[in-house]
């Protein structure tokens, strides 16, 4: 069992100097939620009754499907594109440009690099797929987002035939509003090998608007092999978004992935004026991490998992998929993270693609230390400046004899100066008794 370490359990560390250690992650969170606040938006209370972690087991015992730690739950099916987001090994998303018709409020593209060049100026994607051609990659799932990629038919249409040609086994799939399509142009795309279409649509919608999407939905199945909706899950919706799956399993759609849904750090009134606050804790391990979406918003991860529950009780067909954003991350991590050499202390974790390894501090540095000699095991790492001794994760069930309070450290690989270097983010605690390898990291 691991203890996360926060404001509300560091002073249950007895060890001073590990107390003390944990404290400066402790502060480096604290200052990152006034930050936020600063904005303009407020955190959610923290519920000890809202587990997601209990709600995904009840859902699991009923027929849903809990995946990378629980991070993704799914019910009857999943697209092959959201497995293949779990590592991203042979994954690559495209956009031409980040040009949109529309103007969602919870939109976060404005945090994307270059932003304002990318509205009014395009990609050469031909150019970029044939370069990743020449890389040697073994490229298996390829994907065309935006801004909306419609706007630009003849380029989408064009990305979708290179992609055919560059790489013939790779499952191809599309974004769009659907605003724009027609039957040449989902013929066109049904030529170019298209496997999958990702509808957005909004539940805030007119009826009008409503019944458009529907139309277009259906219009793609007849072109389209898996024509699926990916939409974000605003609190408060619930019902609306029941609707919204009975309409999508009536037409027959392959499935539909609720995303938890965000602040993009923009359109604060608009957030404000609902009544929407953040997550009591956005991130589990804060990080500057690649995906824009923002920060989790209260209630939305529940929402999501009472929409799987409605799927089963209702006997729905479609596939439904929770994406959380935690979710999001991972592909990053394992990029971030695997095929270094690393040194023989550090365990690259299969939970969560996280490096971690084991820190006692201060008066329990000498024990552990001569445990470890005395097991043969040499490879730790003893830190006078910081006053911790390192050592890999594997060793803290030997040291239950020893009454010690384990750091658990959370790392990962970044490069400077084309360098691969070693960067903690935080560290939770442990107790050698109670503490298993196969399930805690």
């Amino acid at each position: 069992m691991i203890t996360e370490i926060d404001e509300t359990t560091l002073d249950s560390i007895q060890n001073p100097a590990f107390r003390s250690y944990a404290g400066r992650y402790v502060e480096i969170y604290q200052d990152f939620i006034r930050q936020v606040q600063q904005i303009g938006l407020d955190f959610d209370s923290p519920d000890p009754s809202r587990k997601a972690g209990e709600r995904t087991a009840a859902l699991g015992k009923r027929g849903a499907v809990a995946r990378n730690d629980g991070k993704s739950v799914y019910l009857n099916s999943i697209s092959p594109g959201c497995l293949a987001c779990k590592t991203a090994v042979g994954s690559h998303t495209f956009f031409i440009s980040l040009k949109c018709h529309r103007n969602c409020f919870f939109c976060f593209n404005p945090n994307q690099e270059d932003y304002e060049y990318f509205r009014e100026n395009k990609r050469d994607l031909v150019a970029e797929l044939q370069a990743l051609r020449l890389s040697g990659e073994h490229v298996q799932h390829l994907a065309l987002t935006g801004g909306e990629p419609l706007l630009h038919p003849a380029e989408t249409i064009q990305f979708f035939q290179q992609a055919q040609q560059d790489f013939p086994k790779a499952y191809t799939r599309l974004y769009t509003c659907g605003d724009h399509l027609d039957r040449p142009t989902l013929q066109a795309l049904k030529d170019a090998g298209l496997d999958e279409i990702r509808f957005s649509i909004r539940v805030e919608d007119t009826e009008t608007a409503r019944r458009h999407s529907s139309s277009q939905i259906a219009l793609a199945r007849a072109y389209i092999q898996n024509v699926m909706v990916e939409m974000p899950v605003l609190p408060g919706a619930l019902e609306e978004m029941k609707a919204v799956l009975v309409e999508l399993d009536r037409l027959g759609v392959f499935g539909i992935n609720l995303l938890e849904f965000c602040f993009p750090f923009n359109n604060v009134e608009e957030f404000r004026k609902r009544g929407y606050r953040i997550k009591a804790r956005p991130f589990r391990v804060l990080y500057n991490y690649w995906y824009a979406g923002g920060l989790p918003v209260a209630g939305s991860e529940e929402a999501c998992l009472e929409l799987i529950d409605f799927a089963i009780e209702s006997g729905l067909r479609l596939g439904v998929h929770y994406c959380s954003l935690e979710n999001k991350h991972t592909g990053q991590l394992y990029r971030q993270n695997s095929g270094h050499k690393l040194p023989k202390r550090m365990y690259f974790s299969r939970k969560d693609y996280f490096l971690k390894s084991a820190k006692v501090f201060g008066d329990d540095i000498q024990a552990v230390k001569r445990a470890l000699d005395k097991a043969g095991d040499h490879d730790y790492l003893l830190s006078e400046e910081n006053n911790y001794l390192e050592f890999h994760v594997n060793r803290i069930s030997a040291l239950k004899k020893l009454d010690v309070e384990v750091g658990i450290s959370y790392q990962v690989i970044e490069m400077r100066d084309d360098e691969p270097v070693l960067r903690e983010l935080k560290v939770d605690a442990a107790t050698p008794g109670a503490f298993r390898l196969s399930t805690d990291v």
